[in-house]
């Protein structure tokens, strides 16, 4: 079926659903003789992995990943690298009551309505457990990036916001986004989060997050134009994952705010034949094509739609019906889309590297 892979060069393509057997992903393109193990990848699924505090789904999924193929007494072979983790904690009989109703917000309606059949069982293929094979493609694109660009690419992530309360940026600290359940990287918005969202949660409901994803030491150069642009598969990738309903590059949207001297993004030389860019507007991408500044993403993920609340809806037969959805979700699903969106750029990344690769041999930055 089409839609199931992204990407050109480096091209990963998952499989599975919620309540099946097991979830997977075939990588392609990883060039060979690169050290890789399930330990270059266990550490970015342990991140994502559900059931580690009470403000996620209390689902006990290990999230072990197996390598099947395409590495080789411990390094990479070229051919198709494939990735494998079991199921071990599925409740099918938390959906028996709702199988026949459409879920509001969910893609229950949408699937049935191209299908003709679906599997209701935790949302089958919509199910954001899909979202773990990415991660684990994205701990190979990770490999991929940190032995073809010098000093490697720094990849990080945090949620800054939560409903409508952001964090305080001049209290930003990189080190506090694995010191709480949040990825906050603001201590004292995350311990008012957990309030918040104890009380969302204990009242069967959900809210929506933001989550901002930077990626530095990144070369210029990457990025096609003018339909392949950068930016354009940042956004493809950040808005493919389940939940996301907007994403924005750089100031985004607040870029329509501002004037054109405040906008642009001046430079100056670097005493070293280079450039030096004195502000980040553009989020270190110009024209589709990365500057070589830090790229700066960032994504709006929408409330869980499996709240205890009931809401109306409709059935297969098309009566009026009242859907309450039962079972283990998480009360803001922006928390564990934090390492998705690291995982998703990249891939994004990995892909435009080998691509500039294939077609310019290097870099040509001045």
């Amino acid at each position: 079926m089409p839609g199931n892979a992204f990407g050109t060069a480096f091209r990963f393509t998952t499989f599975g659903e919620s309540h099946g057997p097991a979830i997977g992903c075939v990588v392609d393109g990883v060039p060979p003789r690169l050290p890789l193990s399930e330990a270059d990848i266990q550490p970015f699924l342990d991140k994502r992995r559900p059931g580690q505090s009470r403000h996620t789904t209390q689902r006990r999924e290990p999230d072990a990943v197996r390598i099947l193929s395409g590495v080789y007494e411990g390094v990479t072979t070229g051919t198709p690298i494939a990735l494998l983790i079991e199921n071990q904690d599925q409740r099918s009989k938390d959906y028996s009551n709702i199988a026949d109703s459409f879920r509001p917000g969910h893609a229950d309606f949408t699937y049935q309505a191209k299908y003709g059949v679906r599997d209701p069982r935790g949302g089958g293929r919509s199910s954001a457990r899909e979202t773990a094979m990415r991660v684990a493609a994205g701990a190979v694109a990770r490999v991929v990036l940190n032995a073809l660009v010098p000093g490697g690419v720094t990849l990080r992530s945090a949620m800054i916001q939560m409903g409508a309360h952001a964090v305080d940026r001049a209290r930003w600290n990189w080190a506090a986004v694995d010191a709480n359940d949040f990825f906050c990287p603001d201590a004292e918005t995350a311990a008012q989060w957990a309030t918040e969202l104890d009380a969302i949660r204990k009242a069967g409901s959900s809210i929506g997050a933001i989550v901002e994803v930077v990626a530095e030491n990144v070369p210029a150069g990457l990025g096609e134009p003018v339909y392949d642009k950068l930016d354009a598969d940042i956004a493809k990738a950040l808005m493919s994952i389940n939940a996301v309903k907007a994403v924005e590059i750089g100031e985004g949207m607040a870029a329509a705010t501002l004037t054109g001297e405040t906008n642009a993004d001046e430079m100056e030389p670097d005493g070293q034949g280079g450039v030096r860019f004195l502000s980040n507007h553009a989020g270190g991408i110009l024209g589709g094509i990365s500057s070589g500044q830090p790229i700066v993403a960032r994504m709006a993920v929408k409330p869980t739609s499996s709240i205890l609340i009931p809401r109306r809806s409709v059935n297969l037969a098309g009566e009026a019906v009242d859907v309450l959805t039962r079972g283990r979700h998480d009360p803001c699903v922006g928390i564990r889309a934090v390492p998705v969106a690291e995982a998703m750029l990249a891939c994004v990344l990995a892909d435009h590297l080998l691509r500039q690769r294939g077609q310019c041999g290097g870099f040509s930055t001045p």
